[in-house]
């Protein structure tokens, strides 16, 4: 099996009382992935910027939802936020990554809340250091 084809999902579900995303890939792997977490990490430019440096540091995120997912060819996902965020297209890769890494995401995510000093439920600030790293 190629590494592409372990990279597809076989299952995926939307659990809207926990918020959390379910997603299982042909690899055997399983995730759930936390609506905040989705949020925070959309690989929009919005969240992401246009460069390095030039990411969004995404607060107030913890009660959000997603309201509806779109698929992307046979590819991704373009879920709609109840915030409005719409922009993001997670890939089945990218979803994986966040999967993988989820530990670190939120490691990081939480040292970047306190290197900005606010705390993950503020409202947005009107600009910020970025919210996830790559990996």
């Amino acid at each position: 099996m190629t590494e592409v084809a372990r990279i597809r999902p076989t299952a995926l579900t939307l659990h809207q009382r926990t918020r959390v995303l379910a997603i299982e890939f042909a690899d055997g792997s399983a995730f759930e992935l936390p609506f905040e977490l989705l949020r925070i990490c959309s690989p929009s430019a919005e969240v992401q910027g246009h460069g390095p440096g030039q990411e969004v540091l995404q607060t107030g995120k913890r009660m959000v939802e997603i309201v509806d997912v779109e698929p992307v060819g046979h590819y991704a996902i373009q879920p709609r936020f109840s915030d409005g965020h719409d922009t993001g297209i997670f890939t089945w890769e990218y979803l994986h990554q966040l999967g993988v890494n989820q530990a670190q995401v939120w490691s990081d995510y939480e040292a970047r809340l306190k290197a900005a000093g606010v705390d993950r439920d503020a409202p947005m600030p009107p600009k910020s250091g970025g919210a996830c790293a790559s990996h």
